[in-house]
């Protein structure tokens, strides 16, 4: 059977496949000192639950965005290294750690760094083995094959997906979602003074009605 996610405390949502989710996760020490549940997603199922477009199947678009992480690598002096493919499929990796992470941040942290320190590609099979004994788990290609840990993983997304998860990485803190690297300060400022998502202008537009029709709401 598989467990909900417990939207009562505060979430981090992450999948491998997203440089900006490692560039995050590499500044931990900068984050709320709030206890985070890491639950993995599949990003790609976000995307199509929501109808969007993933960056990456735009040219332009895909440029822009390997450049900018690469800029904020080296901006934060992040080791940054891209796998010699992207998107590469993280299925592999996001199983591994539904199945064996346990809140384990640092468990997470090396399946990130394989990939995007290392510049490694973890869908292949001699890669993933490699992966697996890195972080302890060398049984780790039988354990993924569980039927149970997919349906764990699939819960997760519908879960994120119900909170209103559309990307990530994302926080969740306070009942209120923040999404993107470039979101950490908005993170720490609403930790330090909650109250401001109550201000009067933020609620203002918060709730504005779209000024074109087909657009949401």
């Amino acid at each position: 059977m598989t467990a909900g996610i417990d939207a009562t405390q505060p979430l981090w949502f992450y999948d491998f496949v997203s440089p900006f989710t490692y560039l995050l996760l590499e500044q931990h020490d900068k984050w709320p000192g709030f206890d985070f549940a890491f639950t993995p997603v599949v990003l790609n199922d976000l995307y199509e639950h929501w109808g969007q477009r993933p960056a990456y199947s735009v040219p332009a678009k895909r440029i822009f965005m390997y450049r900018h992480a690469l800029f904020r690598a080296e901006q934060l002096g992040i080791p940054y290294k891209m796998p010699p493919s992207h998107p590469f499929d993280s299925t592999k990796p996001m199983l591994l750690a539904t199945a064996a992470a346990n809140g384990d941040i640092q468990f997470v942290r090396e399946i990130f760094r394989f990939i995007w320190r290392e510049g490694r590609d973890p869908s292949s099979d001699t890669a993933f083995a490699e992966l697996c004994d890195r972080v302890g788990v060398p049984d780790g290609p039988e354990l993924i094959k569980s039927e149970a840990v997919l349906a764990q993983l699939k819960r997760n997304t519908a879960d994120a997906i119900g909170l209103g998860v559309y990307g990530v990485p994302t926080f969740r803190l306070n009942d209120q979602l923040f999404w993107g690297e470039d979101a950490l300060p908005m993170v720490l400022y609403c930790a330090r003074t909650p109250n401001w998502l109550e201000s009067k202008e933020v609620k203002r537009v918060s709730s504005l009605p779209a000024g074109l029709l087909g657009t949401a709401a």
